[in-house]
């Protein structure tokens, strides 16, 4: 078995997340020894400055590598066939996730977006036991931490339960963990009329193509009821002003 840890950056997040120990943070969450740790780099405006970090970080051995998306992104597309216009300001949200799937040789993927986090109070087992259950069921796709503090939103989409996870369909890309093999394949062309409840701003974006493949083929998500994720809007203003801030929630950064 072997799989691959990955998260995004872009112009607003690049130095929160490969200047402080947010992303060491972040792998060490996961407990999990991986094959490869993955970093993403798109829509950046000083290319060489990112670049200069990330082989700092791969010298340091926090990652193994990382992908300039845009070297990528129009063999991706065309693996997937999927346009650039058919994805309208979707393409901003969704290509770093496209190219990540397209050049993936693990069998699994776990994906964090970079203003993801998980939670402290989360078992040290949580991926152990995703893996296992995606090992195991086939119809489930796809693999979440909780995404609220309280279960009672999660029981609302929930389709039935078990002691370790919820069912549901949905999808989310600030956090996954998927088999490798399924996302390769040319799912992206779906629709779903459940669907269009994603912000029509983004256009017809990644998570909303997924979410289409997952209702139409009657596909399942398994809500992880042993950890939690935090997700936390930090790009509306520069990181240096937050980041005194972020330092000090313990459920970010430990």
């Amino acid at each position: 078995m072997t799989i691959s840890f990955e998260t995004k950056v872009w112009e607003k997040d690049w130095e929160l997340i490969l200047k402080t120990n947010r992303l060491k943070n972040l792998i060490k969450a996961c407990n999990h020894k991986f094959d490869k740790k993955i970093l993403l780099i798109n829509n950046v405006n000083n290319l060489r400055e990112v670049l200069k970090e990330a082989d700092r970080l791969v010298k340091n051995e926090v990652i193994t590598e990382y992908i300039n998306v845009a070297e990528h992104a129009n063999q991706a597309l065309k693996h997937f066939e999927i346009s650039k216009e058919s994805l309208g300001m979707g393409y901003y949200y969704s290509i770093a996730e496209l190219v990540s799937l397209y050049l993936s040789k693990t069998q699994y993927l776990l994906h964090f977006s970079g203003d993801s986090m998980v939670s402290r109070e989360s078992a040290k087992n949580w991926l152990e036991i995703g893996i296992k259950t995606l090992e195991r069921h086939p119809q489930v796709k796809v693999i979440n931490l909780m995404w609220e503090q309280s279960d009672a939103a999660i029981r609302e989409e929930m389709i039935y339960e078990t002691p370790d996870h919820w069912y549901s369909i949905g999808f989310s890309d600030q956090m996954y963990l998927v088999r490798t093999e399924d996302f390769k394949e040319r799912i992206y062309n779906y629709r779903h009329p459940y669907s269009e409840r994603y912000p029509k701003f983004a256009g017809e974006l990644f998570e909303k193509r997924v979410d289409s493949w997952l209702r139409v083929n009657d596909f399942y998500r398994a809500t992880l009821k042993n950890g939690r994720y935090i997700h936390r809007n930090f790009t509306n203003k520069p990181w240096k002003k937050k980041l005194s801030i972020f330092l000090n929630q313990s459920d970010l950064f430990s």
